[in-house]
């Protein structure tokens, strides 16, 4: 059986918000829309010459901001910020403890469908190295490249996992 499907905007829509698995579409809705990623960049003044920056986050046009600004009171942790690049309008969190705390959880128990949770389940692997700290130390940081070198594979890297192995100290 299929769902009936409502919009959030319930001044304008059938239904009011109470009847939405909220939870369940904020899943869904990062599951076309997410990001979960990590960024590793050359930082001279780090023991190891690397920062690694984890971050999730997701957009939508302004004009439906509202979907943002209920992500946002759900995890209760990130920003909301104009992407002037494509005019739309972003929540995302970089600080581990929230990943780690609030949002990695929400998706153990409302799992993504696509192949994107390969991306969650590969940032809470990082995530739980980062926490004992192993990305300060050369082996601890090259596990973490190797692991996100997995993520996003149709995305771009600025640094190849070979640059990062060749000059991690």
């Amino acid at each position: 059986m299929v769902a009936a499907v409502t919009n959030l905007r319930t001044s304008q829509y059938a239904g009011p918000r109470e009847k939405i698995d909220v939870a369940s579409y904020i899943s869904g809705y990062f599951d076309g829309e997410g990001c979960f990623s990590v960024s590793i960049s050359p930082r001279p003044g780090i023991r190891v010459g690397w920062e690694v920056r984890p971050s999730v986050s997701v957009s939508q046009n302004a004009d439906r901001g509202q979907v943002i600004e209920l992500i946002s009171e759900y995890f209760g942790c990130g920003s909301i910020r104009p992407d002037r690049s494509d005019c739309t309008i972003k929540w995302e969190t970089r600080r581990l403890s929230d990943i780690a705390g609030r949002v990695l959880p929400h998706f153990d128990e409302y799992p993504l469908i696509s192949d994107k949770q390969q991306d969650v389940d590969l940032l809470k692997s990082i995530g739980q190295l980062m926490l004992v700290g192993a990305h300060r130390t050369r082996d601890g940081l090259l596990d973490v490249a190797r692991l996100s070198s997995l993520m996003n594979p149709s995305g771009s890297r600025r640094y190849s996992l070979a640059q990062i192995e060749a000059s991690a100290r």
